[in-house]
């Protein structure tokens, strides 16, 4: 998604609420223009349905990573205390289980935590040295964008122009990368 060549030419339409520009991507769409990316100040509940996202794997991802976490302690824990330095202590056998299900459960919302963190910032091409393509300023505020490449549309500036005036954007401005 950030990684443009230097002549991106993009229209942005600029718009004030989020009610409008949820309807305006169907309107838009269903015009015939291609769609980069709508920004939004706050997540807005059935966009991504709207610009045709497919549903996310990521519970997937977290369900691995949580799972790792726990086989990593189960597996630390067996080793150290089951097979390597076996001990009794008050008692109990040397691999007491429920000993460690305080451990373990640390450990899966450790891994799942740190993991997602990771798939985040590599699904997103985010990272220390990328430089985000920031559309107008705004949207991290309080107005709503939304970003048409033109290099990848059919119809011309003027059309698109016209199109997401129609379905009230408040602004629309050309921004080039």
């Amino acid at each position: 998604m950030s990684h443009h060549n230097d002549s991106a030419k993009f229209l942005v339409g600029v718009y004030d609420d989020d009610e409008v520009v949820l309807k305006a991507v169907t309107e838009v769409k269903s015009a015939g223009v291609r769609i980069h990316e709508v920004y939004t100040p706050f997540p807005i509940h059935g966009l991504d349905v709207a610009l045709g996202h497919p549903r996310t794997r990521i519970g997937i991802a977290a369900f691995l990573f949580g799972l790792t976490g726990f086989l990593c302690m189960v597996s630390l824990t067996y080793y150290t205390m089951g097979s390597d330095w076996p001990m009794v202590i008050g008692g109990k056998d040397n691999y007491a289980y429920p000993a460690y299900v305080p451990v373990m459960f640390e450990l899966t919302v450790l891994f799942t935590a740190l993991g997602m963190v990771g798939t985040f910032l590599v699904s997103n091409g985010l990272g220390p040295t990328t430089k985000p393509l920031m559309f107008d300023l705004r949207s991290t505020d309080n107005k709503f964008v939304m970003a048409i490449d033109l290099g990848k549309n059919k119809k011309s500036e003027a059309e698109i122009a016209t199109v997401l005036r129609a379905s009230g954007a408040a602004e629309v401005n050309v921004k080039q990368f």
